[in-house]
Parts: C-alpha cells; sequence; structure tokens
C-alpha cells in the first residue's frame, strides 16, 4: 500500500476531513479541521518535522500508525520523537522489524512541532498521523454549553 511514497506531505497536500458530528456541531467549517499527515523516513532522509501553521488555533497531533516498507531490509528499525515542549531529547517509541512491521497508537498525542527521526536502519518507514485543529473560541463556548446541560440535568 505504501510502496511508492517516496516523500513527505505536508498540510497543503493533504485533503481536509470532517465527520458528520463535526459540521452538525461547529458554527463554521474553519472552526474545526482533520488533516492526515504522513512522512516516510530512510537511510537518506532521517528525519521529519511537523509543524503547525496557525499557532492562535488549539493544535492536536495524533501519531497513527509507523510501519516498515517491504522493500526494507531484515534490520532492526527504531524511530525516535520530539516535541514542542522543551528541548527534549527524541524519545524511541517504535522499533520495527519484517517479524514486527507496524505498530499503531490508539491515542498518542504530541505538541506541536514534532521531529520524528529514524535511529537505526535504513528503512523506508511511513509515518501516519492525524492533525486537528479547533477554534479556541468555539471549545469555551462548547464547554460552557456541557455545563449548563449538566446543571438543567442535576436540577430536572
Amino acid at each position: 500500500m505504501f510502496a511508492n511514497m517516496t516523500s513527505s506531505f505536508d498540510e497543503n497536500d493533504s485533503a481536509t476531513s470532517f465527520s458528520l458530528s463535526e459540521l452538525s456541531t461547529s458554527s463554521s467549517v474553519s472552526d474545526r479541521a482533520c488533516v492526515h499527515w504522513g512522512c516516510v523516513l530512510s537511510g537518506s532522509k532521517t528525519t521529519a518535522v511537523f509543524k503547525a501553521e496557525n499557532d492562535l488555533l488549539e493544535n492536536q497531533f495524533f501519531i497513527k500508525t509507523i510501519c516498515l516498507s517491504e522493500d526494507a531490509g531484515d534490520e532492526m528499525h527504531i524511530v525516535a520523537v520530539c516535541d514542542g515542549v522543551g528541548a527534549s531529547k527524541p524519545l524511541p517509541i517504535a522499533t520495527l522489524r519484517h517479524c514486527m512491521p507496524m505498530i499503531s497508537f490508539p491515542g498518542l498525542e504530541l505538541i506541536p512541532p514534532v521531529t520524528f527521526k529514524l535511529c537505526s536502519g535504513k528503512g523506508p518507514v511511513f509515518v501516519s498521523a492525524q492533525h486537528i485543529t479547533l477554534n479556541p473560541i468555539e471549545m469555551i463556548e462548547e464547554e460552557e454549553e456541557e455545563k449548563q446541560d449538566e446543571e438543567e440535568d442535576e436540577d430536572g
């Protein structure tokens, strides 16, 4: 499936998708957006960086899967990540080999900018992630509505 991927994607190359519930609860489509992001790490390109374009919005970045290409050599591949909180050292999050070629992350959220690094192996290794932007004003309004609903339920 990923065998023909040769370069990293950025937000401008990706399609934006919305669920029906997001569209029905949001006052405008621009209040909430979900963008799929991916990159390829290899011996010639060992790092990839995701940066959020709009710092005024609430940015959530979730790693979904990291998988090894069928073209990768039978060696240990280690992928590390470093997020925007402080100047931390890269933390290994995936160790891949042909006997275990893919890892899924059900809810690993990082704060942009996020740097992926292929610390061991020559790849190619594919990283798939999701970037969600939320308008903070919209979030505050939704929280206030939820509190009002809870208070009404308690009173009623």
